[in-house]
């Protein structure tokens, strides 16, 4: 028997998805606006095509409608680009989309359309298509903001002004010690790349209390932290090619104030929240000024995503999810990984290239806001709704201090 709270969250997500398609005119739906992200168009396609594989394909044994739509929406059988030109009309795509998911519904509502099968066991595969689903869901919307960036209101003007502090923030001590790290292997929510669950030993470090905040990050902006390519690292090829001076959606009005656009349009920029948009080269560029300020904040890095998951586990932190925070490692599989014997089951961004966020956003469903889940991005993307929180490593243990 299917687990009802979970189906009734794949048609929540289903119905998120459709109406932020069938809300954009059919030149954005279409568009590919950024070489390493979809259409709205594909992303769509593709979590139906996602469902057609798992329930159609390999639990029905039925691969005739997932094969055929197979070159347009799965990674790699052609270029992400060819992809998006090949797709038939908005019309066309919501009407095959809507009847396709109407009917996936109908059949894991009632248990007898269904035949016995390994994958519907525990729902196992339904854990793995929801989160699927809501990871899409965030990149069109990812998308969206991007298309919203093009359309600057000229006219706008800033109603509170934004001004810089200097980031002294508050920190909390981990002790050194043995942490557990991952998901546990019963977790019916687990990721493979969250597998399998261990103890690490982690030196004494102190974590952030928060993320920084955007009035810290105008400090950054404001001491010419773009022009100083001594603070930026591997990222100097990325400044000089991009030429950036602000986060992703932050603006400048005719006053010279800054405020954001965000998915509703333009709005103030609030001094306490959270500052986003910002690739990781941004990200290791502020710690290494942060550095540079000393007090509270000398010695400040990037946190190794375990030392982010066991602040998290061990309450030093909240994680508020307001914005993805970036990672200072690269997304690897964990010692002792096993691949799933699905390809299309198993993580496919172990490459070397791939950098871990943790903690999740305003857009994040629900379902995604878990302690063990990893997020990944190329260190390039700054529209992921991302950001940073610092920590100072690693430093004595708590029985060798004065």
């Amino acid at each position: 028997m299917i687990n009802h709270q979970l189906l009734g969250q794949l048609a929540a997500l289903q119905g998120l998805m459709m109406q932020l398609a069938e809300n954009s005119p059919e030149a954005q739906f279409q568009r590919q606006i950024h070489p390493e992200l979809g259409s709205l168009a594909h992303i769509l396609g593709s979590a139906v095509y996602r469902e057609l594989y798992w329930l159609r394909e390999l639990v029905q044994q039925d691969g005739a409608l997932s094969q055929r739509v197979e070159k347009l929406f799965r990674p790699g059988a052609l270029p992400l680009a060819e992809q998006c030109r090949q797709l038939p009309p908005q019309d066309h795509l919501l009407n095959w989309a809507a009847e396709i998911q109407d009917q996936h519904l109908q059949q894991l509502a009632n248990p007898g359309l269904l035949p016995d099968h390994p994958l519907l066991q525990g729902d196992a595969i339904l854990y793995f298509i929801l989160q699927e689903h809501a990871l899409s869901y965030e990149r069109m919307l990812s998308l969206q903001l991007l298309l919203q960036l093009q359309q600057q209101d000229l006219s706008y003007r800033a109603g509170s002004i934004l001004e810089s502090r200097l980031p002294q923030m508050a920190f909390t001590e981990v002790n050194q010690g043995a942490y557990r790290i991952g998901s546990s292997a019963d977790d019916p929510w687990a990721y493979d790349n969250e597998l399998p669950q261990q103890i690490i030993q982690l030196s004494a470090f102190a974590i952030a209390q928060r993320p920084v905040n955007n009035a810290e990050y105008l400090g950054f902006i404001e001491d010419a932290g773009y022009q100083r390519e001594d603070l930026w690292g591997s990222g100097k090829a990325w400044l000089r090619a991009e030429s950036r001076g602000a986060p992703l959606h932050w603006r400048k009005d005719g006053h010279g104030h800054w405020y954001g656009l965000g998915l509703n349009g333009p709005a103030d920029l609030i001094a306490d929240e959270p500052v986003q948009g910002i690739s990781q080269y941004e990200a290791k560029a502020f710690a290494a000024w942060a550095d540079l300020q000393g007090g509270t904040t000398a010695g400040a890095v990037l946190p190794h995503e375990f030392q982010w998951e066991a602040a998290v586990r061990t309450q030093a932190i909240q994680a508020d999810g307001r914005v993805w925070e970036w990672c200072n490692n690269l997304f690897k599989p964990y010692e002792g990984y096993q691949r799933p014997a699905s390809s299309q089951y198993a993580t496919a961004d172990f490459d070397d290239q791939h950098l871990c966020l943790r903690g999740g956003c305003l857009h994040t469903q629900p379902l995604l806001r878990r302690t063990a889940l990893r997020q990944r991005a190329l260190p390039h993307w700054n529209f992921a709704f991302s950001g940073l929180r610092l920590v100072i490593p690693p430093g004595k243990p708590f029985w060798e201090k004065d």
